[in-house]
């Protein structure tokens, strides 16, 4: 089945309204920056190579939701708008790398016009190599997939989580496009249920085999023997450690003491190799997500109101946990210290 890009421009900036899934496809337009910022701290728009392309955009937007009296005026706009979009989301490092990017393009204009016009380039482009860097990772993951093979996944890694094709689910893809069978076995995903809600509906719309499980039966599946490999996205890898939706870390312990690979796919903007895990803060979602199975309109409880709340969006999996890490310039395997620099030289 074939969908329109997860996020787009036309005018403004529009996006698919992830919220409203599996129950409607609804197209959610922002106009103004400020739209913008709600749509991705409620999680309207998610996934880290997503968020670089939203990012992106929302600096362009900026150039265009006003008029503005002369250059520096415009310039001290996006400045600002940079700030508060760089607020939104702090782990998944993809999103200051869109805005920076487009920023420092911006900038270089000399005219109100021409500012809207690199910004804007700028943004198309960070969208159009998204989705041609995910092809790409796509054909090299494929390689480490063997027909008939299972494939145990956490949260959304395809379409919807980043421009178009996915990261790890893009693995999946590439792979049964090359004739190869492959079945899926998909987690809820908590908090949010990013893999029900998404990434099983993305897998049915394509008509590829997918079960879901809870989180907490991981293990069992592995102990079965009903999982061949694990592929997983990532929303920053630093020196020690990768950082993914909240399960992760669980899935690489599981996945290590079954003898089961596991795998992680990202974009070489998802890296921060200067750093180390203690480094990075890990965002923490609200309580209300895990008291309320609807939390929009806080009905329905299934936790006491009043309970003490847990609620970290992300973990962190140490990086020797990992067998090999798939980018768009080839496939990463042990040691990183020494192979990950070869790959970030020329970025």
């Amino acid at each position: 089945m074939n969908f329109m890009r997860t996020i787009f421009w036309d005018g403004c900036v529009k996006l698919i309204d992830q919220t409203k899934l599996p129950d409607k496809l609804e197209i959610l337009e922002c106009k103004k920056v400020e739209d913008l910022v709600r749509a991705i701290k409620n999680l309207s728009i998610r996934g880290a190579p997503a968020l670089e392309a939203a990012g992106a955009y929302g600096i362009a937007l900026s150039a265009f939701e006003k008029d503005f009296d002369n250059v520096e005026d415009l310039k001290e706009h996006i400045r600002q708008t940079a700030n508060i979009l760089s607020s939104t989301r702090p782990t998944a490092v993809n999103l200051f790398y869109g805005i920076e990017r487009t920023l420092k393009k911006a900038l270089q204009g000399e005219s109100i016009e021409k500012i809207r016009q690199l910004a804007l380039k700028e943004a198309e482009k960070i969208a159009d190599e998204d989705v041609e860097r995910n092809k790409t990772m796509g054909s090299y993951g494929a390689k480490l997939i063997e027909d008939g093979d299972t494939i145990l996944t956490i949260c959304n890694t395809g379409r919807l989580a980043t421009v178009d094709w996915g990261t790890a689910l893009g693995v999946i893809r590439s792979a049964i496009e090359e004739g190869k069978n492959v079945r899926v076995v998909v987690c809820e995903t908590r908090p949010l249920n990013q893999g029900s809600r998404l990434t099983a509906w993305e897998l049915i719309q394509d008509g590829i085999e997918v079960t879901l499980i809870t989180d907490n039966m991981a293990g069992i599946v592995m102990q079965k023997g009903m999982v061949d490999k694990v592929f997983v996205g990532a929303d920053r890898i630093v020196k020690d450690a990768v950082f993914n939706k909240i399960g992760t870390y669980t899935l690489a312990i599981l996945a290590r003491e079954h003898k089961i690979p596991f795998y992680v796919v990202a974009p070489l903007t998802t890296f921060d190799w200067n750093k180390r895990a203690k480094d990075i803060e890990i965002e923490e979602r609200d309580k209300d997500e895990l008291i309320y199975c609807h939390v929009k309109c806080k009905q329905s409880l299934i936790a006491p109101k009043d309970v003490e709340v847990f609620n970290p969006a992300f973990d962190a999996t140490p990086i020797n946990y990992v067998s090999a890490i798939v980018t768009e310039k080839g496939i990463i395997f042990p040691p990183y210290d020494e192979n990950v620099p070869k790959y970030l030289h020329n970025i």
